[in-house]
């Protein structure tokens, strides 16, 4: 069995999954834009419900391909953040209006704060409960007093279940196929893992075949609302609203930073 690490637990993104690296082209093939409409209007309703500041700025981090800068960017001004030099490339051809800048989602600092914070699944790589405090803790960094910050996590501890997906899809004349296989290592383990099997065929015709293997957190929902809180936010846990999980119980996690006092 390959040894099983933790991409965000590298110092270099060299050792990190082959999908963020040398395959990151293809990324847009593995989950296009285009199904990201429905999520990204969920979290800009969360943001202009939530947030005590009017909703102008956001700070995407662990941004990946950009997919949901791409569907907010009308509303928000996007800075986004990821730890891959290849992943950013790949949002900045697909946003080049957006500031794109490399950092580590638990520990970059900015030095400016922004109406709303996003750290959608690439959080889920945040394998310790050091690592995800250092998330929690650099999103409350840049989180401007009155703003929000969302985290959504592709599970906690009391929804994950093992399983098989697939999906793919074609595009310029290229096509992606993939097979996601999630499991849990140890019993009662802290982390889950997904392996994933990536058939890419080329203009030509021809086909690759590729393993990669994600190693993500797993807690339970009473560590993340502790560890929100800790950093100095107002948690709060909303049903996530979207068709693909519709009766999982599946919930995302605002951050709301305090408001000054009157008179402050």
């Amino acid at each position: 069995m390959d040894e099983i690490r933790s991409f965000n637990s590298f110092s270099s993104v060299e050792d990190g999954p082959r999908l963020y690296r040398e395959l990151a082209d293809w990324y847009p093939l593995l989950t296009p834009v285009e199904d990201y409409v429905e999520e990204a209007a969920f979290y800009r309703r969360l943001f202009e419900t939530h947030c005590r500041r009017p909703p102008r700025t956001l700070l995407d981090l662990g941004s990946g391909g950009g997919h949901n800068a791409a569907h907010l960017k009308a509303a928000l001004s996007c800075t986004l953040v990821d730890l891959a030099p290849a992943m950013l490339e790949v949002s900045r051809r697909l946003n080049p209006e957006c500031a794109h800048i490399r950092g580590d989602m638990r520990s970059v600092r900015l030095g400016r704060v922004f109406d709303c914070v996003l750290v959608h699944d690439a959080v889920s790589y945040m394998a310790s409960r050091s690592d995800l405090a250092g998330a929690v803790a650099t999103a409350f960094a840049h989180t401007a007093p009155g703003g929000i910050a969302l985290f959504q996590p592709d599970f906690v501890a009391e929804t994950f279940e093992p399983g098989v997906e697939t999906g793919g899809s074609d595009a310029g004349g290229r096509g992606l196929r993939y097979l996601e296989w999630r499991w849990i290592p140890e019993p009662n383990g802290k982390t889950y893992v997904t392996d994933m099997a990536y058939l890419l065929r080329d203009e030509s015709g021809a086909v690759e075949v590729f393993h990669d293997r994600h190693v993500m957190g797993l807690f339970p929902k009473a560590a993340w609302l502790e560890q929100i809180a800790a950093a100095g936010f107002e948690p709060i846990a909303i049903p996530f609203e979207h068709s693909s999980r519709s009766n999982t119980g599946h919930e995302v996690f605002l951050g709301l930073r305090p408001a000054p006092a009157a008179g402050d």
